[in-house]
């Protein structure tokens, strides 16, 4: 990965839609994959050792911020949304904790899927915040996805209420952060200068309040997808036995 060479990253363009697509295609391989995993060994340890990938992933990434002069208290805390679902999909990787599984399945899941369509990103392809970003991102997916579909944890109504009064919990401590540090943790002093859904939602502090009902929709399309899917795949394979 190059972590010197810096090229602009252009929204919709072909190094963001190949990834899109790459990421779409693993996605689709993880599902059609499910009812062989079990017959893999060591299976627990390719789990530990992804799960070790996406640490070391988030440690390079300080670590180039550190090194090229970008580290900075007021965008480099882990405060984002998808920075604190990434470690919390670690720690359920490595725990298999169901306390963490409703806030990186809705939670995570949704905020890396608006982050994948519209990022909030610099440099582009081939640097390594490229590589970075996209694979941090559909990382929290493949472990919302694989817990779903491989250790046959399921979504609950009562996790989407769950999951949002966590994220109610968690909004003031960011705010107060973002005041102590000047930031912008999870856009709630402004939008994304780039372009985002948040663009659709009003103008700034309106946007913050039609999140919550945009929030509570996108979780319940999660819970009734994977809980039709899930259901559905069930009934198919107690028929063939």
């Amino acid at each position: 990965m190059n972590f010197s060479h810096e090229s602009p990253f252009v929204m919709f363009s072909t190094a963001h839609i190949v990834a899109v697509l790459i990421g779409g295609m693993l996605i689709s391989c993880l599902f059609f994959m499910r009812r062989k995993w079990h017959y893999i060994e060591g299976y627990k340890q390719i789990e530990k050792s992804y799960a070790l990938s996406l640490f070391i992933m988030e440690i390079l990434y300080q670590t180039w911020l550190w090194k090229t002069n970008r580290w900075d208290m007021s965008y480099s805390l882990p405060l984002e949304l998808c920075s604190i679902s990434v470690i919390l999909a670690i720690v359920l990787l490595w725990t298999e904790s169901k306390y963490l599984y409703d806030f990186v399945f809705y939670a995570g899941m949704g905020g890396a899927l608006q982050a994948i369509m519209t990022p909030d990103l610099e440099l582009g392809f081939p640097h390594f915040r490229y590589f970075h970003f996209f694979y941090t991102h559909f990382g929290i997916i493949f472990t919302a996805c694989y817990f779903t579909w491989y250790k046959g944890y399921l979504p609950t109504f009562k996790g989407i209420m769950k999951t949002l009064l966590l994220l109610n919990l968690l909004l003031p401590i960011v705010f107060m952060m973002n005041g102590l540090f000047d930031g912008n943790y999870m856009f709630l002093r402004a939008k994304p200068s780039g372009g985002s859904l948040l663009d659709y939602l009003g103008p700034y502090p309106w946007y913050l309040f039609s999140l919550e009902f945009v929030a509570f929709f996108l979780f319940l399309f999660f819970w009734v997808i994977f809980r039709l899917g899930t259901r559905n795949s069930v009934e198919r394979q107690s028929k063939r036995q």
